[in-house]
């Protein structure tokens, strides 16, 4: 099975405003990858929703439950050292790849896209994810 992880801006897409974003994580409530989430990005979901975008708690409680309906939850290890200098936090989202032995990583950030790779791990855009999967018949 494909083993995926999401940034925190696909998870706010696809809760808020729909598309390919929704999708993404239709098809991982579905069955269709494995999609693995931390307690860190469960954090940070949590704080661009209430502090960023100021949503009320029945919204939280519902976004927090379609995401660990669609979710595998892991416990990852931190990196001893930062490998994203220009957004730390972005390690979070790294670490949990590397715990699950993710193949993909979906985020539409640009500081985790421009590695473009990490160690095996794929680094891709929802777009490009989808593009992904019908390529290879998955």
């Amino acid at each position: 099975m494909l083993r995926v992880v999401a940034d925190t801006n696909i998870y706010v897409s696809a809760l808020l405003f729909g598309g390919l974003p929704e999708n993404f994580l239709l098809m991982a409530r579905a069955g269709k990858f494995d999609l693995y989430v931390s307690p860190p990005i469960f954090e940070e979901i949590r704080n661009v929703l209430t502090l960023k975008l100021k949503v009320s708690d029945a919204v939280m409680t519902s976004a927090l439950g379609t995401i660990r309906a669609a979710t595998h939850l892991v416990m990852p290890k931190p990196f001893s050292s930062i490998i994203i200098q220009r957004d730390p936090s972005d390690d979070r989202i790294l670490e949990c790849a590397m715990a699950t032995y993710a193949h993909v990583i979906v985020s539409g950030d640009q500081h985790l896209r421009d590695l473009n790779h990490f160690g095996n791990i794929e680094i891709m855009t929802v777009q490009n994810f989808f593009d992904y999967l019908q390529l290879h018949d998955l």
